[in-house]
């Protein structure tokens, strides 16, 4: 009689964990300005490290008075699996040990070659894009400037969409492979223009053709009873998918990087 076949386990995906999965509080990220807390998840013999971010734990913002910066971090991930870069790490929204909040997979940054430099000098070397000047201290200033890289512009055009009003370098995650990830997006989706970034290198510049591609169909994605807006709908306010839609649309007309608008601060502060 022979052996019964051995039947592997399923292979959760990193949704499922972290939807359906156990979730277990290690500590706190303490650099936070928000509660966020560094936790395990595990769910069917799998286990990965996540942030937990409770929405009883966030600070209120005036210029975000609806919903909470948990459902926007939920959005904004919504927007870059649509977009197919996957650009945010796997990102929902569930009850915790500490109530509803964000939870999200944990990212292991792999140190590479520079994203972001300050460079004396007024004018970038190749391979690089210009942001802007910087004090230095002793009434220096320096370039600052970033990478003229793929993952990086792609990234500045998911901002765009977004309108994320806090793109720092610390929130940029290179890891191994080469893969690229952004995080902390509380601070999307506004109706007004908010667009924060270092990411300025390409303002004004034509958009590289996949972008095109991917806002067109983000704008079918984002029609009424379109998959993205429906999505969407139940996490900002049917105003913020407006806003969003009439971002996706001056993009794809202008077919541009945008640039600052002059009415906020374009660079966040701190710019790390």
């Amino acid at each position: 009689m022979s052996a019964p076949e051995r039947i592997p386990p399923r292979s959760v995906t990193p949704v499922e964990l972290l939807t359906e999965g156990e979730l277990t509080v290690r500590g706190r990220i303490r650099e936070a300005s928000n509660a966020a807390l560094f936790c395990t998840v595990a769910h069917e013999g799998q286990e990965a490290s996540c942030v937990y971010k409770p929405v009883a734990g966030e600070r209120p913002l005036w210029d975000f008075p609806d919903g909470t910066l948990a459902q926007r971090e939920v959005a904004a991930y919504e927007v870059s699996e649509a977009t197919g870069w996957g650009l945010v790490p796997p990102t929902v929204l569930r009850d915790g040990p500490y109530g509803e909040g964000m939870v999200q997979l944990w990212i292991e940054v792999t140190p590479e070659a520079e994203l972001l430099a300050l460079v004396d000098g007024e004018e970038p070397e190749p391979g690089w894009k210009a942001i802007g000047f910087a004090e230095v201290g002793e009434g220096r200033t320096a370039l600052l400037v970033h990478a003229d890289d793929e993952r990086l512009r792609r990234m500045a055009v998911l901002d765009a969409v977004i309108n994320n009003a806090d793109r720092k370098g610390g929130h940029l995650l290179p890891t191994e492979g080469g893969r690229l990830y952004g995080i902390d997006h509380g601070v999307t989706f506004n109706v007004d223009d908010k667009l924060r970034t270092l990411l300025w290198g390409w303002a004004g510049e034509p958009l590289a053709g996949e972008a095109v591609e991917v806002l067109g169909a983000l704008r079918e994605a984002l029609k009424e009873g379109g998959d993205l807006a429906v999505r969407l709908a139940g996490l900002i306010t049917a105003a913020e998918v407006e806003a969003t839609r009439a971002r996706v649309e001056a993009l794809v007309t202008s077919g541009k990087h945008p640039q600052p608008s002059g009415e906020w601060p374009a660079i966040p502060w701190p710019p790390v």
